[in-house]
This record gives C-alpha cells, sequence and structure tokens, in this order.
C-alpha cells in the first residue's frame, strides 16, 4: 500500500513538474517569435 502511494504521488509530481516547464517552454518560444516578428517590421 504504502509503495503504491509513493508511485502515485511521484507520478503527479513528474507530471506535474513535465507539465510547468512545458509551458514555460511554449511561452518562452511563442514570446520569442513575436519578438522576431517586431523586429522585422521595424526594419
Amino acid at each position: 500500500m504504502f509503495l503504491d502511494d509513493v508511485v502515485i504521488s511521484g507520478l503527479i509530481v513528474v507530471g506535474g513538474t513535465l507539465a510547468f516547464l512545458l509551458g514555460i517552454g511554449i511561452f518562452i518560444y511563442q514570446d520569442s517569435h513575436k519578438k522576431k516578428d517586431e523586429s522585422s517590421h521595424v526594419k
């Protein structure tokens, strides 16, 4: 029982961490493309 709880908790923590990092990565990716688009319009 304890081992099952630890495994489930670990999967939740790892899944949440990956989702959080993926969200940050997507935000940075979109933000970097916005800056490139704006700089090309200025030129």
